[in-house]
């Protein structure tokens, strides 16, 4: 007993620091290649080839190659740290006069000002100095990041990075990870053969197929003046509190149960990323001689 509260505790510390903005992580790698491989299926042949145009050479020629370089390159980019998340007060809601600030107060400093900002920044060449090439990469990375639940999970647990769980009672882990790799890689393995292009695969299958009816719902954005991205939270959010908190506490062995009620969340999450990431690159490079300015929600 007394071995399992140390290593308890011992994960409550390292999960803390792993929160720092530093070290966090959304989706890991495999997720947000997915979202990025989804919307290189949505895109318009001009926006295709506007992204062609920005992507680095070590990309091959695949925006869904580059989706990961926002975690990759944390250190080189310290500030960025939290523009991957939008911790809310564990109210279900997002709202982003009172959410959308990093430790120090700062205001837009969350991942709705970070897509807002990078959107606006692509959008308007009259913008001050930012590389389009970091800006689309960091762009592509935090729609992944926003619609992971617990990257806009209460702010009192820092997105569940400091619920300790035991993982179908094998590992000990964290609410956090299993929802940025635990479900992934279970889903990976248990149904896709470990091959991340037939999950994406199927995914998009059932974008057209069994979600056809809602994907345009999910792209469309109206304002003229900002972006969406404060929806996503917000839907996040309330996911958070739905799914990913649900019936969990410190300590809780997860597994069937809990894994079946949210791998569904977690291939629509991804679909939705991709789509919407698609749907801002087509009106960013069908809209790039604009002059006006995204706003912060």
């Amino acid at each position: 007993m007394r071995l399992l509260l140390l290593l308890q505790v011992l994960l409550f510390l390292f999960t803390v620091v792993a929160r720092a903005p530093t070290a966090a992580h959304a989706w890991r790698k495999e997720g947000h290649y997915m979202v990025c491989k989804i919307a290189e299926n949505f895109l318009t042949s001009e926006a295709s080839a506007a992204v062609a145009k920005l992507l680095p050479d070590w990309a091959g020629g695949e925006l869904a190659a580059t989706c990961s370089w926002a975690d990759d390159e944390r250190r080189k980019y310290p500030w960025s740290g939290e523009l991957h998340f939008a911790d809310t007060q564990g109210d279900c809601q997002f709202i982003y006069d009172r959410d959308c600030h990093n430790m120090k107060g700062e205001k837009d400093m969350c991942v709705v000002g970070g897509i807002n900002n990078y959107t606006a920044a692509l959008m308007n060449s009259s913008a001050p100095s930012v590389d389009p090439t970091v800006s689309l990469m960091f762009l592509a990375h935090f729609l992944g990041d926003i619609h992971q639940p617990l990257h806009c999970g209460s702010v009192q647990d820092y997105g569940g990075n400091t619920i300790a769980i035991s993982w179908y009672n094998r590992t000990m882990t964290n609410l956090h990870r299993v929802w940025d790799q635990d479900i992934v890689d279970k889903a990976m393995k248990d149904y896709y053969g470990n091959d991340l292009s037939i999950m994406t695969n199927v995914i998009m299958l059932n974008i057209t197929e069994n979600w056809s009816d809602e994907e345009e719902q999910w792209e469309m954005c109206t304002s003229k003046t900002k972006t969406c991205a404060d929806k996503y939270a917000m839907e996040s959010a309330q996911l958070a509190c739905d799914v990913a908190y649900a019936g969990v506490k410190q300590g809780s062995v997860l597994g069937d149960e809990y894994f079946f009620s949210a791998l569904p969340v977690v291939r629509k999450r991804i679909a939705q990323g991709g789509v919407r990431l698609a749907a801002i690159l087509n009106r960013i490079f069908s809209e790039s001689g604009s002059s006006s300015r995204l706003q912060s929600s």
